[in-house]
């Protein structure tokens, strides 16, 4: 099933909408909001962003002004509310994102195509260097949830880190036995590789 055609698309929309349908807050509380619950770790956004966003939704009737005001020296803030498409948009865009797989393009999916440009040796560094970054993620993820949880906070709150960790174990599982199937001395991928990189810096056509 093809994915519906949103007014706004952007993911942030989706997180300042269910925000919102708690009750309503100014930008400057979603911001705040956002970064207390750690939504920065999975949604790319800044003021600028979030201000920008607030706007699409207000103009695609998603949102709506309901109060203004301001205290004591601050600048005064717009109060935005969900309206009843905008209600009906956030409900039905999570349950999309929930139940339907994606194919996404991830850039080392991309990289993944093309590394046979690579010669063997260098890609096997540089995925022993990756290794060692993805270790780093798996630690700081599985610190994150552990102390989370031990706050009291109920594990349904990090279950999104809980995807992050296993994501990571799994890409770390992957990258070790590619990099194996590379160096293995009696059936790596290494030599053959190699001499096909060879031929291909020669001029004997583009590597595969």
């Amino acid at each position: 099933m093809a994915a519906k055609k949103r007014k706004v698309a952007n993911l942030l929309a989706l997180a300042v909408l269910s925000y919102l349908s708690r009750r309503p807050m100014h930008p400057y509380e979603l911001s705040r909001t956002l970064r207390d619950h750690g939504d920065d770790r999975s949604i790319k956004f800044n003021h600028g962003s979030l201000y920008m966003v607030v706007g699409q939704l207000a103009r695609a009737g998603l949102i709506v002004e309901v109060a203004t005001g301001r205290q004591g020296q601050l600048p005064e803030r717009t109060v935005y509310g969900l309206t009843d498409e905008g209600r009906r948009e956030q409900r039905d865009w999570l349950r999309e994102l929930v139940e339907q797989p994606r194919h996404e393009y991830p850039g080392f999916v991309a990289a993944l195509s093309l590394i046979g440009a690579l010669p063997p040796d260098e890609a096997v560094e540089l995925l022993r260097r990756r290794l060692e970054r993805l270790a780093e993620a798996r630690e700081e993820t599985a610190v994150l949830i552990e102390g989370t949880v031990s706050s009291g906070m109920p594990e349904l709150f990090v279950i999104e880190e809980e995807y992050r960790l296993a994501l990571l174990e799994a890409e770390i599982a992957f990258v070790e036995r590619f990099v194996q199937r590379i160096i293995d001395p009696e059936k790596g991928w290494g030599p053959g590789w190699a001499r096909a990189h060879a031929h291909h810096r020669e001029g004997g056509g583009p590597p595969g």
